[in-house]
């Protein structure tokens, strides 16, 4: 079996996460927990940085400290996991759904500059969407499969309209555009360590920000919002979404291997994109001149009639090699648990996900493994000659 995408513990998890044990600071409060804010944030160039136990519990507390109310609307993209829009319906709010662009897949700013522009209107010293009549409060890139959205001009747009940016970097740590590290462009960003990102704490989170009240809060809430060091006081409805020692841990060491692991992700994606971008029916990775990808998930497009089957047939076939890959997300706007939200367009990311799929891209993956991976899906063109 070759999988997607598992976790690389080269490390001194083991050395670290057995600190915690023997010393029996195994929970919500450790050096680890705090050393791992410290050295994120410095290393992103942030102010302040608070763990949390996962990604979505991230974005929940960013879109909280951010001031995004009941009844608001955030702009995000549409082509993403469903963890940002979840987030925002945890606070009340809707999310409204941007298309992606076809060349990078990321964020379309011209048509989220088109909405803000042409559908939107000021009442009452904010900006309101035309159409649903709600409040927009915030916008939330969301860095797709390790490749920066284009910030500079989504930030311009954010400073026009008075908008707050909640950068979703839960696939981008490691990446950068025009030299700047992604996670430090927001007023307020997120990070995910799942299992299969870049690099993990098993779950975990963290909340990135320059805004010293905002870090405070989120510190707060995530802790239960207790209000008194002895006493159980708490005043305000709080949240058990610390990241505990033993995880953070873990995200210490990983986070010591950061810039090895990207660096075989690029080989990785490098690899797979001369090996395959020969072949009829295959769209490989592309990467704009302003970016340096982390290539998170290194994906393809497949186009049915050119390559002879489709995107989830080629699934299929490799899978019966032991081969395992897997589609992109459902767009968004497609998906009944957001029925109702608004979105501008959606035909982009409802090809990607049509066609996408993601081939295996582990930080440890072989050169074995990945020519084998290679030498699979070159081989389904013959096969599909001859019937």
């Amino acid at each position: 079996m070759i999988p997607l995408c598992e976790p690389c513990l080269g490390g001194r998890e083991w050395e670290y996460v057995k600190d915690c044990l023997d010393t029996g600071w195994v929970s919500s409060v450790g050096t680890y927990v705090t050393r791992f804010e410290q050295e994120v944030a410095a290393w992103l160039g942030a102010r302040h940085a608070v763990a949390t136990v996962n990604g979505t519990s991230a974005l929940h507390i960013a879109l909280r400290v951010a001031g995004v109310s009941a009844g608001d609307e955030v702009i995000v993209s549409t082509l993403t996991f469903i963890a940002p829009a979840n987030a925002i319906r945890y606070v009340g709010a809707w999310p409204v759904f941007i298309d992606a662009e076809p060349r990078y897949w990321q964020m379309d700013v011209e048509k989220l500059s088109t909405f803000l522009s042409r559908s939107c209107d000021w009442r009452r010293g904010a900006l309101y969407n035309r159409h649903t009549g709600r409040r927009i409060a915030a916008i939330l890139p969301v860095h797709v499969l390790g490749h920066p959205v284009e910030m500079e001009p989504l930030l311009a747009l954010a400073d026009r309209y008075q908008l707050t940016v909640i950068e979703d970097a839960s696939e981008g740590l490691g990446a950068d555009s025009r030299g700047r590290r992604v996670g430090h462009f927001g007023h307020i960003a997120c990070l995910s360590f799942n299992g299969n990102k870049i690099i993990t704490t098993g779950g975990g989170g963290m909340i990135v920000t320059d805004n010293e009240a905002w870090a405070t809060i989120a510190r707060y809430l995530t802790t239960q919002a207790k209000d008194d060091p002895i006493e159980y006081e708490h005043h305000r409805i709080g949240y058990n979404y610390r990241l505990t020692n033993v995880s953070a841990a873990m995200g210490v060491a990983q986070f010591e291997r950061l810039a090895a692991h990207v660096e075989a992700k690029r080989r990785i994606a490098h690899k797979y994109s001369m090996a395959l971008s020969s072949l009829p029916g295959i769209e490989v990775m592309r990467e704009a001149p302003w970016a340096r990808s982390s290539y998170w998930m290194y994906t393809v497009l497949i186009d049915r009639d050119a390559f002879g089957m489709t995107s989830r047939a080629l699934l299929h076939a490799l899978a019966e090699r032991g081969i395992q890959t897997r589609p992109l997300w459902q767009p968004m706007h497609c998906s009944l648990a957001h029925a109702g939200a608004y979105a501008v367009d959606g035909a982009v990311a409802e090809r990607l996900y049509r066609d996408g799929l993601s081939l295996p891209c582990s930080v440890g993956l072989s050169d074995q493994a990945q020519a084998d991976v290679i030498a699979s899906i070159h081989a389904q063109r013959p096969l599909l000659h001859l019937r």
